[in-house]
């Protein structure tokens, strides 16, 4: 598998969570896009891409459980969340309740979107989030699967419990699409950011917002532009956003047909659980969830997590993020194998022992 990716072979790269990694197969579709478009840039923007567009929607929808028309591209997940905090009409008082495991990105987002109404956004444990709500809360926001720890949240049961309690959801689904089944109209999220250049495999650029369709004559596009003219529709409004490169949202059919052949979550789950297992051992460290949040990206404490991150890709060309609060996160790819596990098994003792020796 790892000959079907471009990375670089000298580089042990346990890091797919962070931005993905394109198969070949559909970086060329990709690139056949772009050429296309630079052939006959009026016939393919001005005529052809509402069309193509609609293409790809249908086949994302088709895969992540939605209908097309309640889809709409984004360039990442950030900026679907960007659009839905605009939207949710926060007013002085409002509370926005999340947990305290979201992307540091979006958390800004919503602390900009907070202060700028007279809101507040209150972060809580996930497993008390419910235990948080006042009279002041307006919205429930939470990861999927979170970033930084790679566990996944209980999202249907948050969903489903804050719709009995009246209050709008908006769910950061970055890392779950190919990583775990979608199934978007029946989780009922009023809105849901996904990426899919990151384990669907896509180019960079391509990321998704569904949103309920009686919440998507608030949905402003990420600048006003031509979508904007007397007969506006959500669509219109955050799809026609003036000049820009389309070929990573239409190579998203490609990326889901090579998921689809190639789909080896049972593997790559099974390694990643087990390599948490044995890096926990290793470190004499206790795992910071139970093994049933972990899928392909496990998380692990690691005293100096940023100084050991360093002297792994220094020394040993292995590819690994470091966290806040001293985490590393293995991420378990299509391309990952035992053999890359036990690289970093093999390099982490004699790193952590230099990283805890007084200078």
């Amino acid at each position: 598998m790892r000959e079907l990716f471009l990375l670089d072979p000298s580089v042990t790269y346990l890091n797919h969570g962070s931005f993905g990694a394109t198969p070949r197969p559909v970086f060329e579709t990709y690139q056949r896009w772009q050429l296309e478009l630079e052939r006959e840039p009026v016939e393919f923007i001005a005529r052809r891409l509402p069309g193509l567009l609609a293409e790809a929607r249908a086949a994302l929808g088709a895969y992540a459980g939605a209908a097309a028309g309640d889809l709409t591209f984004v360039p990442n997940a950030g900026t679907g969340v960007n659009m839905a905090a605009r939207a949710v009409g926060l007013r002085e008082g409002d509370e926005v309740l999340t947990t305290d495991l979201e992307y540091g990105a979006c958390n800004y987002a919503w602390a900009w979107v907070c202060r700028r109404a007279g809101a507040r956004y209150v972060r809580a444990p996930y497993d008390e989030l419910f235990e948080h709500v006042t009279e002041r809360t307006r919205v429930v926001y939470a990861s999927h699967i979170t970033s930084e720890t790679g566990l996944l949240l209980p999202v249907a049961e948050i969903v489903a419990h804050a719709r009995e309690l009246g209050l709008a959801t908006v769910v950061d689904g970055a890392h779950a699409p190919a990583h775990v089944p979608l199934d978007l109209d029946a989780l009922g999220a009023d809105f849901y950011a996904g990426n899919c250049h990151k384990w669907l495999g896509a180019p960079k650029g391509a990321g998704f917002l569904h949103v309920r369709r009686d919440w998507q004559e608030r949905v402003d596009g990420a600048i006003v532009s031509w979508g904007y003219d007397e007969d506006a529709t959500f669509l219109t409004r955050t799809e026609e956003q003036g000049t820009r490169d389309p070929a990573a949202y239409l190579s998203v059919p490609a990326a889901i047909d090579f998921v689809r052949e190639h789909d080896d979550r049972e593997r790559c789950v099974e390694l990643c659980r087990e390599a948490r297992r044995e890096l926990n051992e290793l470190l004499g460290v206790e795992p910071i969830a139970p093994e049933q949040m972990v899928l392909r990206m496990a998380s692990v404490r690691v005293p100096d997590a940023h100084a050991v991150q360093r002297a792994l890709f220094d020394e040993h060309r292995i590819e690994i993020p470091a966290m806040r609060d001293d985490l590393l996160r293995l991420s378990v790819a299509t391309y990952t194998t035992r053999e890359d596990v036990e690289r970093l098994l093999d390099a982490l003792p004699a790193i952590v022992r230099t990283s805890r020796s007084p200078a």
